[in-house]
């Protein structure tokens, strides 16, 4: 008989648990509390709009490219994947009355360089050597530090790791803004090479400069967009569990994680039925999986640990369908700030809402024509707030509490001026608002973070969740919240982790891929 998995939570890094495991032999059942699958990877529809409702960045394409691989088939097989020009476009703070100043940021090497060059005499020479460094410390993470589960530190004391650690260790020790703003001083270049730690769940000024990979990512090699919406990468892991055998059941919220002896011996659903399995994977909220799902003397990581822990930024999330076009935007805009670091020290420090904040909009009708009606467009608007349930909920067509639509009139209205389009609130068709308080209840989110735990120092590699438990045997974790951390591809890695887990493989790097035959 085939040893039995439990995969608790269907969003992309269940999905891909349950497709490896399925590959390993195992006989495997996914349950979702929710209706729908995907996760934060979610998907809303309205008057003939179709909106993302989480991420919206495909980089690390290798890390798709790799998993796909592992279940015998490639990206560019399941997906439609659209190179981005401009990879993305960048608005200042306005000076006066009208819209900001922008520029386009085109990915390659050569094109990044010309346009530091352009705004700062010598920058492109500094942003070749400071990409340079970003693509080494980008292969050693994928090597050294990614799809390792720290279940043994052999990776950390390898030869060629120990010969890295004079140019490692001031990287670890330097925050990542301070390294940019001693090799840059025009703010805009500033802040396109910071504004990555938000991706993070942090801010610039605390994430470790080893982050720096980051703008290797965008600025090197460049930024895709699945055709279709990130959707269709949910829909593409969960076609390929399902074509093994995985058996998902939306609709069925867990009350407890079962054990016995120490052990876990599979899930006790809401409504009272029994899943019995050998093993079981939560790809829950950590902090829901542990304070929630197991007794005080099973968790790893109790209250008394999450007190000590960062969350990353909650989020305002604003889905808006707009008559008419908008060339003003293309597929993805940054709004970056005069006041950057005070933007960070609110939301992380002082844990108030930033007024006016650095914003994210990302516009896919302006690749996709099928999320959108004609001669309209669709915005997803992010605004980073604090982690804090306790601003309230969102809503749809203004409904949401009252703080949340003030903040969110705001948002369009900074949006409105910085770009140069004053009508742009009377265009808007469609309107719902997502927030912290949404967060917490959809996803059981600590503290109401829309990405978990901060890529902070003491929260990155061997210092974040493991991806077992300590106190529960053949209790395994994987997903956002563990590691390696936060991203559609750090879910899929984390997913294989499990599987390096099971298989009692300590090694640093990725699994090796099958023999591919054929053409």
């Amino acid at each position: 008989m085939r040893p039995t998995a439990a995969v608790v939570g269907a969003g992309i890094a269940g999905l891909a648990t349950a497709a490896l495991l399925a590959e390993e032999g195992y006989d495997v059942t996914v349950v979702e509390a929710r209706d729908v699958t995907g996760g934060r990877a979610g998907s809303w529809e309205s008057d003939g709009f179709r909106f993302d409702t989480g991420p919206s960045w495909y980089l690390m394409p290798e890390v798709f490219d790799h998993f796909f691989r592992l279940l015998g088939t490639t990206a560019d097989a399941e997906l439609d994947l659209v190179p981005l020009t401009p990879a993305y476009r960048v608005y200042a703070q306005p000076q006066g009355p009208g819209a900001g100043e922008h520029v386009d940021v085109v990915s390659g090497r050569d094109h990044a360089r010309a346009l530091f060059e352009s705004r700062e005499p010598g920058a492109g020479a500094q942003l070749d050597a400071y990409l340079d460094s970003a693509a080494d410390a980008y292969e050693l993470a994928v090597t050294r530090f990614l799809y390792d589960t720290y279940e043994s530190y052999a990776g950390l004391r390898d030869r060629t790791l120990l010969r890295r650690l004079p140019a490692l260790a001031p990287m670890l020790t330097r925050s990542l803004q301070s390294v940019i703003d001693k090799r840059f001083r025009d703010p805009l270049l500033r802040r396109i090479l910071g504004y990555p730690g938000v991706f993070l769940g942090t801010s610039p000024y605390e994430a470790p400069s080893l982050y720096h990979l980051m703008s290797h990512l965008d600025l090197d090699e460049g930024v895709l967009y699945p055709r279709g919406g990130f959707t269709e990468v949910i829909a593409a892991v969960q076609r390929l569990a399902e074509a093994r055998g995985v058996r998902i059941r939306t609709g069925t919220p867990v009350a407890q994680i079962r054990t016995q002896g120490g052990r876990a011996t599979g899930l006790r659903l809401r409504d009272g039925e029994v899943l019995e399995a050998d093993v079981v994977v939560s790809t829950a909220d950590l902090h829901h999986t542990e304070t929630k799902l197991l007794r005080d003397d099973e968790r790893t990581y109790p209250e008394s640990w999450w007190r000590k822990r960062t969350a990353g930024p909650g989020a305002l999330l604003l889905l808006l369908g707009v008559d008419g076009e908008l060339p003003e935007l293309p597929h993805h805009t940054l709004l970056f700030t005069d006041a950057w670091k005070e933007n960070f020290q609110a939301i992380f420090g002082t844990r108030t809402v930033p007024d006016p904040a650095s914003l994210y909009i990302c516009k896919p009708s302006a690749t996709d024509d099928t999320v959108a009606p004609a001669g309209a467009e669709n915005l997803f608007v992010l605004v980073p707030v604090p982690a804090d349930p306790g601003l309230g909920h969102g809503g749809v067509d203004g409904d949401g509490d009252a703080r949340i639509e003030k903040l969110a009139d705001a948002a369009i209205a900074q949006i409105a001026q910085w770009i140069g389009v004053p009508d742009l609130a009377a265009r808007i068709r469609v309107r719902r608002t997502i927030a912290p308080g949404d967060f917490a209840d959809d996803f059981g989110a600590w503290q109401g973070t829309a990405l978990g735990l901060a890529h902070t120092l003491r929260q990155s590699a061997l210092f974040r969740p493991r991806n077992a438990s300590a106190k529960v045997d053949a209790l395994l974790y994987s997903g956002g919240s563990a590691l390696p951390g936060i991203g559609l591809p750090m879910c899929l890695i984390s997913a294989e982790l499990v599987v390096k887990r099971l298989r009692g493989d300590r090694s640093a790097g990725p699994l090796a891929e099958p023999a591919r035959t054929g053409g």
